[in-house]
């Protein structure tokens, strides 16, 4: 994120990698580089596109945004 050693800046980003680790890269071998690229770009879309988490109101990253988008038309 933006500075070295700033808790708030490393704090969303930490969590994120936490959880794509748990649920998508432990217990799971990649051969290749190129296929593990492939499996985080694919964990990232399932991430924000259609995993629902509950602190946004059980609702994907994508539809929580779009719905304060229409909020603030």
């Amino acid at each position: 994120m933006s500075r070295v050693a700033h808790c708030i800046d490393n704090g969303p980003m930490e969590g994120f990698w936490g959880v794509m680790k748990r649920e998508m890269y432990y217990g799971r071998k990649c051969k290749t580089k190129d296929e593990l690229i492939q499996s985080i770009e694919g964990y990232m879309n399932y991430y924000t596109i259609k995993r629902v988490q509950r602190n946004l109101g059980v609702l994907t990253p994508m539809e929580y945004h779009d719905m304060k988008l229409l909020e603030a038309a």
